[in-house]
């Protein structure tokens, strides 16, 4: 009975907010320690897990909670990343103006696109949201270009006029770099001030997830058209979904050129959009955390498992025989380093094959099933330890 009540309490407390924030914060922050056993433990990995994570939480805003699947969520990247730029070269390098500037512009360019886009539904809007991004994309590498520097890149130059730094002090002989009131965003530094920025951020869409509109977001995914007959215009929640997503994907790109000031326009190809639509789809679409957890999987490979060589399986199977460690070195090699795309894909597969809810549902099956396995086994163990001190009160 009282492991019972224990057991509903600790669900009540799992559901809340309060509790799901601060367990949420030690996690994040604890990343340097907890992922060191492997091999993450480095700044640039951490930034990417912490960055490429508000994206994807903004991404599942829209697509997690309405069902509108976008090809075109890198366009909002990409403007955030050049206006990011923009700001550290004409008004100061610390970062917080050009984050404010990059959500405010990348939130403008999604009303914009949204309006359009969200004329239609279900797959003519994916294909109008890719067509927005590719338009975004080539025009970049074109009439853009005194804008965006075309292929080489946007970048900081020394003769940048950074007006509201050069108000305060006189320019250094080298680059400046980014900082927050003096902190530089390179290293642990920068993975730290991102990490707070994303627990920020996943609060907010906690807060969503939770709210009045966010239940009219999963009404509109469930049956949009039961919603219009009710009498509910769902476009103004569709497109203020987007909206908001926009500006996640905008704040992403932000933090990524604070961390690195540097801006091209292969942030805006298509296949930035398909790696955080993976990312959703990996993790679990619609969940809070899964997203969270493709992204983490996915960059490890790109980053970690992508570097694995040969010397590194040969000293991983070094335990064999010789003839057998060679077998499995030539084996595993196809998965591995360049490789590493293959192992993705069939994760992918399998994924989507048996686990629609992403790997976050497969965790959740797993956890069921060994919590009810040893329950059997305790109940299976103190019904025998009953039926054997029954037999001794009968002797």
């Amino acid at each position: 009975m009282l492991r019972g009540f224990l057991k509903i309490n600790m669900k009540k407390l799992l559901k809340n907010n309060l509790v799901i924030m601060i367990i949420f914060s030690v996690v994040v922050l604890t990343m340097p320690i907890w992922m060191q056993p492997f091999g993450a433990a480095y700044p640039d990995i951490l930034q990417k897990f912490v960055i490429f994570g508000v994206f994807a939480i903004g991404y599942n805003i829209l697509f997690g909670l309405t069902g509108y699947l976008s090809f075109g969520h890198a366009a909002f990247l990409g403007v955030g990343s050049y206006t990011a730029v923009w700001s550290f070269k004409l008004l100061t390098m610390n970062i917080i103006p050009a984050i404010i500037l990059s959500v405010i512009m990348s939130g403008i360019f999604a009303v914009l696109m949204g309006y359009v886009a969200l004329r239609r539904s279900g797959i003519y809007f994916s294909i109008l949201t890719l067509a927005f991004a590719q338009m975004c994309y080539n025009l970049a590498y074109s009439v853009l270009t005194p804008i965006t520097n075309g292929e080489t890149g946007l970048q900081l130059a020394k003769s940048d006029p950074r007006v509201i730094d050069r108000l305060f002090s006189e320019a250094g002989e080298g680059l400046p770099s980014t900082t927050l009131f003096g902190i530089e965003t390179s290293g642990y530094s920068g993975f730290y001030i991102s990490a707070v920025v994303m627990i920020i951020v996943f609060y907010i869409s906690l807060k969503i997830f939770n709210s009045s509109f966010g239940l009219k977001l999963k009404a509109i995914k469930s049956n949009q058209n039961r919603m219009r007959y009710l009498g509910f215009n769902t476009r103004p929640y569709l497109l203020t979904a987007f909206v908001i997503s926009g500006m996640y994907a905008g704040l992403a790109g932000g933090l990524l050129a604070a961390t690195d000031p540097l801006a091209g326009a292969e942030r805006m190809q298509w296949t930035a959009s398909g790696e955080v639509i993976l990312m959703t789809i990996l993790g679990g679409v619609g969940t809070l955390f899964g997203p969270l957890l493709g992204v983490i999987i996915i960059k490890y490979f790109e980053n970690i498992f992508s570097a694995i060589n040969q010397l590194d399986l040969h000293s991983f199977y070094s335990i064999f025989p010789t003839w057998l460690e060679n077998a499995m070195v030539s084996i595993s090699s196809l998965f591995v380093g360049e490789g590493w795309h293959m192992t993705l894909g069939l994760l992918f597969m399998l994924v989507v094959a048996f686990l629609p809810g992403g790997v976050l549902e497969g965790m959740q099956l797993t956890y069921k099933k060994l919590t009810t396995y040893v329950s059997k086994k305790r109940n299976k163990t103190g019904g025998e330890s009953k039926k054997e001190t029954g037999v001794n009160h009968g002797k």
